[in-house]
């Protein structure tokens, strides 16, 4: 039985298509023969007449040839109806801003009608770096403030501290301040006249130099991990900055932390979460446009298989 499925995501030119997580389940959706529509978050649109609400979005029926060189191709340009989608998938990438917060609020009049993933109600009550904080005893000493004296204090605790803000995304404004370092009076100067924003201040684990490790989770279940290696002379360990991956082990540790999350995730309607793990630490909990399908895929040499992607329809029950 094929279904309708809207996919609300950025632009599809400006994707990694080789690595794009969502492209990749939505192809396995389109050999499946199942419907596809493709809009953009600006494009989605609440409209109110003789008493009624209607939500729609501008946008294209999404295509897919697998032998062609740009294996996505878009139809014409018409407006949807969105309640008329057995599943909408809401797959943009952060920054989770107030235009991200507005698009929660209007998908999350369609919660009875369509399946969303991930609920939004579930996205707009998680900011990632901010969820953890239900489970502190797996985090590393950790501040969030945007008190100087505070951050000050912090510093002169720990020393060695990362200073990231808390809404950004893809290891984005992520600054390492060792001990000798005297940037950082000025580095918060500099925050401080972008937004009215807290700041996350992290322990510096120098297990960091190592990789970090992106878990993915799907239902609660955990599926997979691969550990992100840091580029010569960046202490960031992001796919996005194009930091190496290899395979790693799911630990005793790392089912702990999945267990006591589960629940959590299950109670906010958070089917597919990425996290991301620092030695014995969880230091984020990726809700919004997790990734790592192909990752893990290419190194479990199963991609013709397309296994990460049946995995997740199937998870779903369709």
């Amino acid at each position: 039985m094929s279904r309708r499925i809207a996919f609300q995501m950025d632009a599809l030119e400006k994707l990694n298509i080789p690595r794009d997580s969502t492209l990749y389940i939505a192809q396995v959706a389109a050999l499946r023969g199942d419907e596809l529509f493709h809009y953009q978050p600006q494009h989605l649109r609440m409209d109110f007449e003789e008493g009624t609400r209607r939500i729609t979005a501008k946008g294209h029926r999404l295509h897919f040839d697998a032998a062609a060189a740009i294996p996505w191709s878009l139809g014409e340009e018409k407006i949807v109806d969105l309640s008329v989608f057995d599943i909408l998938m809401m797959r943009q990438d952060p920054p989770f801003d107030l235009a991200y917060i507005t698009a929660t609020h209007i998908l999350e009049h369609l919660r009875h009608q369509v399946r969303i993933i991930n609920d939004p109600i579930g996205v707009r009550n998680a900011p990632e770096k901010l969820l953890t904080s239900y489970l502190p005893e797996f985090l590393p000493p950790t501040l969030i403030t945007r008190d100087v004296d505070a951050i000050y204090a912090f510093r002169d605790k720990h020393h060695d501290v990362i200073v990231k803000p808390l809404y950004s995304y893809g290891s984005r404004g992520v600054f390492h301040i060792p001990p000798d370092d005297d940037n950082l009076p000025s580095l918060l100067e500099s925050m401080s006249a972008l937004n009215n924003e807290q700041w996350i201040i992290q322990k510096f684990l120098p297990i960091a130099s190592l990789g970090d490790k992106r878990i993915i989770l799907l239902g609660g279940e955990v599926m997979g991990a691969f550990r992100r290696m840091p580029l010569k002379n960046d202490i960031r360990s992001s796919t996005r900055t194009g930091a190496p991956f290899e395979r790693c082990d799911v630990t005793v540790r790392d089912h702990d932390i999945c267990s006591a999350l589960k629940p959590l995730l299950q109670e906010h309607g958070l089917f597919w979460v990425g996290l991301d793990v620092i030695g014995d630490y969880l230091t984020e909990i990726n809700v919004t446009s997790p990734g790592g399908f192909v990752h893990l895929d290419t190194l479990e040499e199963r991609m013709e298989d397309r296994f990460m992607a049946k995995q997740f329809w199937s998870k779903l029950g369709i």
